[in-house]
């Protein structure tokens, strides 16, 4: 899923450099990880996004502006523009999902994933099911 959902981001457009998957980052006392990272060139700012093979909680919204505080902090330069984050989650409820941004002063956007949406019919064939990918992401977790 990681593999596709970043190859789909890589083709919403020109701009977006990939820095990285897991990307270590270090707050307080322990390593985390973020999913994804990129720097979009023409916005001039770094792009967090959040991966989730579950319906979206509230407290996804949490973690992703926990990212994004930590790389405005230690990432972003003085050049560059506040960073932005993106949930994308198997499912969501969008009152949940309003309600969850409302207070929030952070960019963020919550989407939902659908592979038949992002790929080709020729290609779904050839790929694992979203049984399987949820399975080997569950066991990642």
């Amino acid at each position: 899923m990681v593999t596709n959902i970043t190859k789909f981001l890589l083709e919403l457009g020109q701009g977006f450099a990939f820095i990285g998957r897991q990307y270590p980052i270090q707050i307080g006392n322990k390593l985390r990880s973020i999913d994804l990272l990129f720097y979009h060139l023409e916005l001039r700012c770094y792009v967090v996004v959040e991966l989730k093979v579950k319906e979206f909680e509230p407290e996804h919204a949490g973690k992703l502006g926990y990212y994004i505080a930590a790389v405005n902090h230690q990432l972003k330069r003085d050049i560059d523009n506040p960073t932005i984050g993106l949930l994308i989650c198997k499912t969501k409820d969008n009152i949940e999902a309003q309600y969850s941004l409302e207070s929030s002063s952070q960019p963020i956007g919550i989407s939902e994933y659908t592979f038949s949406r992002l790929l080709p019919e020729n290609f779904k064939s050839s790929l694992p099911s979203i049984e399987e990918i949820e399975r080997e992401l569950s066991e990642e977790e």
